[in-house]
């Protein structure tokens, strides 16, 4: 069986990240045979330094060849003046156009270790568990006409365009309600059918959805608005939300807060099976960004990184029993006080990147034993 990784680290902290994954992806390789082949690329800043542009299509094709992708982040104030078409973010974006990768994951878990650390009360995170579903390659971030125009008189008139079709609605929704069952069995789905007619079909089609072929799940409708209210004043309420490219992108950033930090939020953005061998193109990522103001000082948390590589073997290998142990890693060193600064707290060891890779591998390591 193919075993291949694209590592994009990407700018920033991303290298710094990637490289903690490094370090289990070699230890499972030398003691469980897992045979991961990995080879690495430019995306982002260092891509338009490199190439002039965000991704180039050696990269390009390479991700598309790979069993998963692992990316880091991207961006940086040096950046900021490079023309639009050539952002950093564009090779992100591009990845997710051209593996046509319309789902995305992004779990909230809030460690019981680090409920404290919320901007929440302790006692209404504690044990969070949501699933974000986000669709990532339809919707406002994609739709035409996107454009500026002169109107004259020093005027000028910003063009952004919601559309959504039918399939890419139900496909997304299929996605949340076959991971639903594998959960608590519930979904609520965030539109704004008020005053979006995007809205008003999203609401329709997931409904049409669910009563064809997953009346056993509970659903629920809520305005995106609201949802966001909501994932503040109760969110343990949540199992897993499904919600279009743009709110999806805001929702789970205020999940992410509600765990503690950004620094722990992995992500998973997945393709459609294959018709032939039922596998599917697959990219993980971290949700923090690059973290320019401490890059290269060593303090970066991995642990974002490495929990979007457990979801790598969950939903690319099929290693479930390693992404669990992974994941139990990552809670027990929480569990005994080490540290990164960003989620530092009281009576707790404070750590580096590389000391906190370290002692998720050691955990891992044990449990593997």
């Amino acid at each position: 069986m193919s075993n291949t990784i694209f590592l994009l680290p990407g700018d920033g902290i991303g290298p710094e990240a990637m490289g903690e994954v490094r370090k289990i992806i070699a230890h499972m390789n030398d003691t469980m045979g897992t045979g991961f082949i990995l080879d690495e690329g430019l995306v982002g800043g260092c891509a338009y330094d490199a190439h002039g542009v965000a991704i180039s299509e050696e990269d390009m094709a390479k991700a598309m060849a790979a069993d998963a992708v692992l990316f880091g982040a991207v961006g940086g104030p040096k950046w900021d003046s490079v023309p639009y078409e050539v952002r950093p973010e564009a090779g992100l974006l591009r990845l997710r156009k051209d593996m046509q990768l319309f789902a995305n994951l992004r779990p909230a878990i809030c460690y019981p270790a680090l409920a404290s650390a919320s901007s929440l009360k302790p006692e209404l995170v504690e044990g969070l568990d949501i699933l974000i579903v986000r669709e990532l390659t339809g919707g406002v971030y994609f739709g035409e006409p996107k454009e500026i125009i002169d109107l004259g008189n020093g005027q000028k008139r910003g063009i952004d365009t919601q559309i959504y079709d039918t399939y890419e609605i139900e496909r997304i929704a299929g996605v949340a309600f076959e991971l639903a069952r594998t959960r608590q069995n519930a979904v609520c789905s965030m539109e704004k059918r008020n005053v979006m007619k995007s809205g008003v079909l999203w609401n329709q089609v997931v409904t049409e959805v669910h009563k064809r072929t997953y009346s056993d799940v509970k659903l629920e409708h809520m305005l995106a608005d609201a949802g966001g209210m909501q994932l503040v004043r109760a969110p343990k309420q949540f199992d897993v939300i499904v919600t279009d490219n743009l709110f999806g992108d805001m929702l789970s950033d205020v999940a992410a807060m509600l765990t503690g930090s950004l620094g722990m939020l992995p992500s998973a953005s997945l393709g459609a099976p294959d018709a032939t061998t039922g596998k599917r193109k697959a990219l993980y990522e971290p949700v923090h960004g690059s973290a320019p103001d401490i890059a290269g000082k060593g303090i970066a948390n991995p642990i974002a990184m490495i929990a979007s590589f457990a979801m790598c073997l969950r939903y690319s290998f099929n290693m479930v029993a390693e992404a669990y142990r992974l994941e139990k890693a990552i809670a027990t060193v929480l569990d005994k006080g080490i540290r990164t600064g960003d989620i530092m707290g009281e009576g707790c060891r404070q750590v580096g990147t590389s000391e906190m890779g370290d002692a998720i591998l050691a955990e891992f390591v044990a449990t593997s034993a």
